[in-house]
């Protein structure tokens, strides 16, 4: 019963945040004169001092103690005596914990929000630097029209961006006290609710006590995030993966990102690409875990609760590591732009540009559509690329495709330059959507 009664091996984690918030707590009962001045300062200067052993590495957890929360408060009362035991008054471990999650939430959020903006930053100079870098773009992995490297690398950037934002408004909605809900039903004490959540940074107490101790909604939804987020990286990680690979070679990972194989010494694995991809279903199974969690408890505190620690640490620690990882390994690899380019050199990317040269020519879609396609099937036949096709055979499949002009449409550096709609690969458009994201997110 000891070893699953205890949870200090997980939850001492929290100490920081349980220290910060006894800290409060002790000072806002002596504002109301609960407890005497000296006492409250006592119990500060005796939180410092462990404070510091725990970062030493002195602090002795004792699972007999269950939890951080005993743990400290049992070491506290060996420094101040019945000072330290007045901590409690006025405060459940109910309250207590799920303050103490709320301020550690907001610090890792926070980390988390300034590792996006790393690798949004990392992300931004790339498109910068190979912003004359031409590819296809492709779908159901076939390749479709022609861009650039740039636009690429900036689809990446706005998925970064919504997960930043999905944070920032999960972070806003949990940024309120549960301090002074006490086990379930509030205190009788005159306790500062106010301000002590002002003291955390809270914007405000709760406004129910039996809301504040038993709902962990804020844990589903930053898991939430973190697992949208990690599906994203798992994206970009799986084009870093097919990229990198022989069969494209877009992209060479440094050699600090990538390993060799045990048996065949020609290989260079992205294990970076892969073990964040493999972080993206830890992300997921975190925020099942919570929502099973919770699914079955009625409102007040249930020790079910217990288990909802883990999944999150272990969710913003996964995030972290593959935000980090993914930012050193894009700002050292080197993009081959002579490959990149070569891709558009094979597989008709031009063919819906000649589709809109006829359109432009007042022929109808479909029927331009049905020429063109019968062009590539031409094409493919004489195993040459659409815009090898002699022009008298352009234009015995439509009049107007028999003009000179035609062949800028067949051109994929002119296809991309057409491109200037909002979204779209013009170089003038991505050098404006670098300078505003950079703009957004201040990097």
């Amino acid at each position: 019963m000891q070893r699953l009664n205890q949870s200090v091996d997980v939850d001492s984690a929290l100490w920081r945040e349980d220290i910060a918030g006894s800290k409060a707590h002790a000072r806002g009962l002596a504002r109301v004169g609960v407890i005497e001045q000296a006492d409250a300062d006592a119990i500060v200067a005796g939180l410092d001092t462990i404070a510091g052993e725990i970062e030493r590495g002195e602090f002795r957890w004792d699972p007999v103690k269950e939890d951080v929360h005993m743990n400290i408060e049992a070491r506290l009362i060996e420094l101040c005596g019945a000072a330290g035991a007045k901590l409690h008054t006025g405060r459940s471990r109910n309250d207590q914990v799920a303050t103490d999650l709320r301020l550690f939430c907001r610090r890792r959020g926070e980390e988390t929000i300034e590792a996006l903006s790393e690798l949004a930053a990392v992300l931004l100079d790339r498109a910068a630097d190979e912003i004359d870098v031409l590819m296809p773009t492709y779908t159901h992995l076939q390749r479709a029209q022609p861009s650039r490297l740039s636009h690429h690398l900036m689809a990446w950037q706005e998925m970064l961006w919504r997960d930043r934002g999905r944070l920032e408004d999960a972070l806003r909605r949990l940024n309120e006290s549960p301090l002074g809900a006490g086990a379930v039903a509030g205190s009788g004490y005159p306790l500062d609710r106010e301000g002590v959540a002002q003291e955390l940074g809270f914007s405000a107490p709760m406004r129910n006590s039996i809301d504040a101790t038993a709902s962990r909604d804020f844990l589903m939804e930053l898991a939430s995030a973190l697992a949208i987020l990690g599906v994203h990286l798992s994206r970009i990680s799986e084009e870093i993966v097919i990229w990198s690979s022989y069969e494209f070679g877009f992209l060479t990972l440094s050699d600090a990102f990538a390993t060799s194989s045990s048996m065949m010494p020609q290989k260079k694995n992205p294990d970076v690409a892969e073990l964040v991809r493999g972080k993206s279903a830890r992300l997921i199974g975190g925020v099942t875990t919570l929502l099973a969690l919770e699914k079955s408890l009625g409102l007040g505190y249930g020790r079910d609760l217990q288990e909802d620690k883990r999944p999150i640490f272990d969710a913003f620690e996964d995030a972290l590591q593959g935000l980090r990882a993914l930012t050193g390994a894009l700002a050292t690899c080197t993009f081959n732009a002579d490959v990149l380019r070569r891709a558009l050199d094979a597989g008709h990317v031009c063919a819906t540009d000649l589709a809109d040269y006829l359109v432009l020519q007042k022929v109808p879609f479909r029927e331009a559509h049905h020429v063109v396609g019968g062009l590539v099937r031409e094409a493919e036949t004489r195993g040459v690329q659409l815009g090898e096709l002699p022009a008298d055979v352009l234009g015995a499949a439509h009049p107007s495709l028999g003009s000179p002009e035609v062949r800028s449409a067949l051109d994929p550096e002119a296809a991309v330059e057409r491109r200037r709609l909002v979204g779209g690969p013009a170089k003038e458009r991505v050098l404006a959507e670098i300078e505003d994201a950079r703009a957004r997110w201040k990097v």
